[in-house]
């Protein structure tokens, strides 16, 4: 059974990611029967989930709702809004709206799944509104540290509701519009029911700052600077990969462009229409033919990832390039929260070696593409709206954020979480239902539940360490021979007495089971997992997995 009616005429929004954290964000809009989706991203994984590189929202609740889902509406192309669609988009299959910036980045991953032909890609220009479902879509032109961001209004007989994406304000834009707009005092004038925003930056009280100032500041610094320059930022910031081509320039040194993402966003953007003045770039196998006092290398690898550029650089095992004492490598990013060890490592390494390392807490190197508060104050002060629904952002995050639309006088606010289906009126905003909303991971070329069993066993032996025992039982439920064990990840001192012992009180556990009870398979896996945990606790503090193995002879042997 469909859980809107067509004849419903609530206006409903119902997060599935990101709120309650920071990235992979996915928020359902409901009117008359009909879904909307905006943006399906994804997050990087934790030590939570060992061995695995995404996560991605659970789309369980939508996929029931397919029949009734319009469209998505992709507000930008960062990966915490696009990142999840070409693992996800299969389970719900709608039609995908983009401007034309994202809609490349879209392309090649949908090209890379094997899905570009499936897919209906509209291509949509700003500011032109557009039916969708029982909605008219208008995308609203906002700063951000990727080309094209945007905010998106959608409207209905019911109202507006201006849902902002990822935004800062910047009045020395070096790609997209000056932000504010006249379209956000429009939007504002034209009244907004609902404001669903950006949380990300709400404890800093003041403005994010131009990418402008961050140029001027680059070109400067490395004007100062012999040796090699590497700059590190996320590959998506177009105006940063702009200004790391200006600094270049204006710095006598050739370019060369290092790691995946940065091709590809270089790609999607001479598509269409950025990177116009780029001059020719160095190959990255023909850095080593060019004087160190006369390179500029753009590497990803901003965040410490491991495969990316600059950790491979750093470790000495990048196939093109070895920095040397004097060389200079610049951060122009943020430490994403979580990456700080990550990150404090790579910085020691590269330091070890007497590198020159910059960060953004040493110099004004880079601006978030998110507002503080003094930005919000801004954007609250033309939209007006009657409700504010805070997003994109921890829930300390959403809390502070309400309180601050509290302050700036608006009536009606409440901080969502992940499954929340949350009523819009003009008298407030109601939590009406809880749905279904978790977690997936990205468990190599397999998609599963962040608590998946195998992900449990993971976690376990990753901390405890693993024993596998085999044991062979003859037709009457004997001991065929002494069971053999494996051992992974144990602390165990002499390792050959440890495997003994180990052995020894297994196969004395499983001699004392009465013989009804060596038939059965699940008694014996627990006496072997009993025995096991219980010396291993004992002897050296830990809680092993244990996996046995069990084989039965049920046919006489002659000799």
């Amino acid at each position: 059974m469909a859980y809107l009616a067509a004849h419903d005429d609530r206006l409903l929004f119902l997060p599935l990611g990101g709120s309650g954290e920071i990235g992979m964000n996915l928020n359902l809009y409901a009117y008359k029967g009909q879904w909307i989706m905006v943006d399906c991203g994804m997050m990087f994984a934790s030590d939570y989930t060992p061995g695995v590189d995404l996560i991605l929202p659970d789309t369980n609740f939508i996929e029931t709702e397919k029949a009734a889902l319009a469209g998505l509406l992709i507000t930008h192309g960062h990966e915490d809004h696009i990142g999840a669609l070409p693992h996800l988009w299969e389970r719900f299959r709608c039609p995908v709206y983009a401007t034309a910036f994202t809609a490349e980045l879209i392309k090649s991953k949908l090209q890379e799944v094997g899905l570009i032909d499936a897919v209906a890609l509209h291509i949509v220009k700003a500011g032109e509104a557009f039916p969708i479902g029982p909605f008219e879509a208008s995308y609203v032109p906002l700063a951000h540290s990727i080309a094209e961001g945007h905010g998106i209004a959608l409207t209905c007989d019911k109202g507006t509701i201006f849902h902002t994406g990822d935004w800062k304000l910047d009045d020395e834009p070096l790609i997209g519009p000056v932000c504010p707009s006249e379209e956000l005092t429009a939007l504002g004038e034209k009244g907004v029911l609902a404001m669903v925003g950006d949380s990300t930056n709400v404890f800093n009280k003041h403005a994010s700052g131009s990418e402008a100032k961050v140029r001027e500041n680059l070109i400067e610094m490395v004007k100062g600077m012999t040796g090699r320059v590497v700059i590190t930022t996320f590959a998506s910031n177009v105006a940063r990969l702009e200004t790391i081509a200006k600094v270049a320039k204006e710095t006598g040194r050739h370019l060369a462009l290092m790691g995946r993402s940065m091709h590809r966003i270089l790609a999607a953007g001479q598509e269409t229409g950025y990177f116009k003045d780029l001059d020719t770039l160095i190959d990255e196998q023909d850095v080593g033919d060019i004087p160190r006092d006369n390179i500029l290398i753009a590497c990803t690898g901003c965040q410490g990832e491991p495969r990316a550029a600059i950790a491979r650089i750093a470790r000495g095992d990048h196939k093109h390039i070895h920095l040397a004492e004097g060389d200079n490598v610049l951060f122009s990013s943020k430490i994403i929260p979580g990456n700080e060890m990550t990150l404090g490592a790579l910085f020691n390494d590269l330091a070890s070696k007497k590198i020159n390392v910059v960060t953004e807490k040493d110099a004004f190197i880079h601006v978030s593409g998110h507002p503080g508060r003094a930005e919000l104050r801004h954007m609250y002060d033309w939209v007006k709206p009657q409700c504010a629904i805070p997003v994109h952002g921890e829930t300390r995050h959403l809390i502070r954020h309400a309180e601050f639309a509290k302050e700036m006088g608006v009536k009606h606010r409440i901080v969502p979480q992940n499954g929340d289906v949350i009523e819009i009126q003009p008298s407030g905003v109601t939590l009406v239902d809880r749905v279904s909303a978790g977690r997936l991971a990205v468990d190599g070329r397999v998609i599963v539940s962040v608590e998946d069993s195998s992900l449990a066993e993971r976690r376990r032996a990753s901390v405890s360490g693993f024993v596998t025992v085999s044991a062979i039982f003859d037709r009457n439920g004997m001991l065929a021979a002494q069971p053999a064990l494996a051992i992974l990840g144990l602390p165990r001192g002499n390792e050959e007495s440890f495997q003994d012992i180990l052995t020894d009180i297994v196969e004395d556990a499983l001699d004392r089971m009465p013989r009804k009870a060596r038939l059965s398979d699940t008694e014996v896996q627990e006496v072997s997992r009993i025995a096991i945990r219980r010396y291993c606790r004992k002897e050296i503090g830990k809680n092993p997995g244990v996996a046995t193995l069990i084989t039965r002879r049920h046919h006489i042997e002659f000799s």
